[in-house]
């Protein structure tokens, strides 16, 4: 109870800013929130405090220690074979029920079959867990290997132009980040980690980060796939965002739908790891029942979690890009600056990820850095996005530059710092943005340019905080390098500067 205290403190603290921003806003002439309006908000927003509570301590207790022991027992197996299979199959059937794909299929579903795009989808994130584990044992460099399947994402790209299909690649790249959301992460986190200790090789702090990164490539290249071989309909009907005057029941209906789809998608990753459990892992019952109760405190606050951000939030966020759009393009921006940053810090999953690097860098990386540099690359993703939605021009435009900057930082930094900023990446685009910025996107979308430019405009804006914490993270790294070449410098003119008399002589 005292650790859930804290959690929960923490919590307040993370969610308190977006929270008072939107009252803010209320009190302005410029939004007419209604009462219900109002209310069903700040409903979402107790939910929000004690779902990312609940979670992060289940998180504590159950996914980081259930992903270490399958990964750590899968590799003393000693057996390739069995450890690459098993890791498609779980890499596929945890991404087949991921809520946050349930929720983009059903978004995009008058353009693209959605059940085919969610099995295809967990075929790609399954191939892509396994080229990850061949990296740890075959001890690969990440940078390499993500510059191979980045320019190869770029080539589908341009088929995707060549078949008149351009309006799809927002799309696909959201894919990239919705996939990775926040069942998967801790669990896949921690997997490389228990990995890259039992494999690796002195490198294995490095090796242990990078299954993110590559998680979140399967899905854009299985996206841009369908998308070559799809019609040209793109016809795309914006959903209904409208508060439900009946709030209990609203929630109540959330609250049901949500509990279904996470039971499957937690319930796949407890089934598999009780099968370890069998097999190998031998685990004695205290830690087991530690586990199971973690497992019941991630599940609670997941259901409550995303019942919050899809009723309170996503609504408000909706009437929020509309309602500033309609006033004032230059304040839309700035808006999306501020909300980019204090998203970051209701994202529940960025801090399971903070304290996993500054756990596995010994302090080196700290928590605090990690939040400074996600916060501002965030921020400018959406400030990006909201300008591209102003001026209405392709998402290639920042794709393609913003990918070439994070893939050239990765010859320059340390290698530990590219596979933390890529999975930072697909960390922080998470329920948060795909429940409130994508809806504040899409609200601005319509508003600005009609409910015709919203599969071309709208989406991209996940994509994009996907891709800025690549660049700001290798930039934490480059500078660590100057500052220790600058104080090197520092020391050795001080030791050809000293005076020859203050040398001791040792004879």
């Amino acid at each position: 109870m005292r650790e859930l205290k804290e959690k929960i403190h923490e919590a307040l603290l993370s969610t308190l800013p977006i929270t008072a921003i939107v009252y803010i806003m209320s009190l302005t002439p410029l939004f007419d929130f209604s009462v219900t309006e109002l209310i069903t908000f700040t409903v979402g927003a107790v939910l929000l405090v004690l779902g990312i509570g609940l979670f992060s301590l289940g998180a504590d207790l159950a996914m980081t220690p259930m992903g270490t022991q399958v990964g750590a027992g899968l590799s003393r197996q000693r057996k390739l074979g069995l450890l690459l299979s098993v890791c498609f199959v779980l890499g596929m059937l945890i991404t087949v029920a991921e809520p946050d794909l349930q929720v983009l299929a059903n978004q995009v579903s008058a353009v693209m079959n959605g059940t085919l795009l969610i099995y295809t989808v967990g075929l790609g994130v399954g191939s892509f867990l396994v080229v990850s584990i061949l990296k740890i044992v075959f001890k690969k460099s990440l940078s390499h290997i993500l510059m191979l399947f980045y320019m190869l994402l770029f080539a589908l790209s341009l088929l995707l132009a060549v078949n008149g299909n351009l309006p799809l690649l927002p799309m696909a790249f959201d894919s990239g980040g919705v996939t990775t959301g926040p069942i998967t992460v801790p669990f896949i986190m921690a997997l490389g980690v228990g990995i890259s200790n039992i494999l690796g090789d002195r490198k294995s702090k490095e090796n242990s980060f990078g299954l993110v990164a590559m998680c979140s490539v399967g899905p854009i290249m299985a996206v841009l796939i369908l998308g070559i071989f799809s019609s040209n309909d793109l016809t795309y009907e914006v959903p209904n965002y409208n508060v439900d005057p009946d709030i209990l029941g609203a929630y109540m209906h959330a609250f049901g739908h949500t509990a279904r789809e996470v039971a499957i998608a937690l319930g796949m990753i407890v089934v598999f790891f009780l099968a370890c459990q069998v097999a190998f892992l031998k685990l004695p019952m205290k830690r087991l029942k530690r586990i199971a109760v973690g497992v019941a405190f991630t599940y609670a606050g997941l259901v409550i979690f995303l019942s919050g951000v899809n009723v309170g939030f996503m609504p408000i966020g909706y009437k929020l890009g509309a309602s500033i759009a309609a006033w004032d393009e230059r304040l839309l921006i700035v808006f999306g600056l501020l909300t980019g940053v204090l998203t970051v810090l209701a994202e529940p999953a960025i801090h399971v990820l903070n304290k996993q690097v500054e756990e596995i860098t010994g302090g080196l990386i700290s928590k605090k850095s990690m939040m400074t540099g996600l916060c501002i690359g965030v921020g400018a993703s959406i400030a990006l996005s909201m300008i591209r939605i102003v001026y209405d021009f392709n998402l290639v435009y920042y794709v393609i530059p913003g990918y070439f900057i994070s893939l050239a930082l990765s010859l320059f930094v340390p290698p530990v710092y590219t596979a933390i900023a890529f999975d930072s990446g697909g960390v922080a685009s998470g329920p948060m943005t795909s429940g409130f910025i994508l809806p504040l996107a899409l609200g601005a979308c319509v508003t600005l340019q009609g409910s015709e430019a919203v599969l071309r405009d709208g989406f991209g804006v996940v994509a994009m905080v996907a891709m800025t914490p690549l660049i700001t993270i290798q930039l934490l790294g480059f500078r660590a390098i100057v500052a220790e070449k600058i104080a090197e410098h520092r020391a050795m003119k001080r030791f050809l500067d000293a005076d020859d008399q203050q040398i001791i002589r040792f004879m």
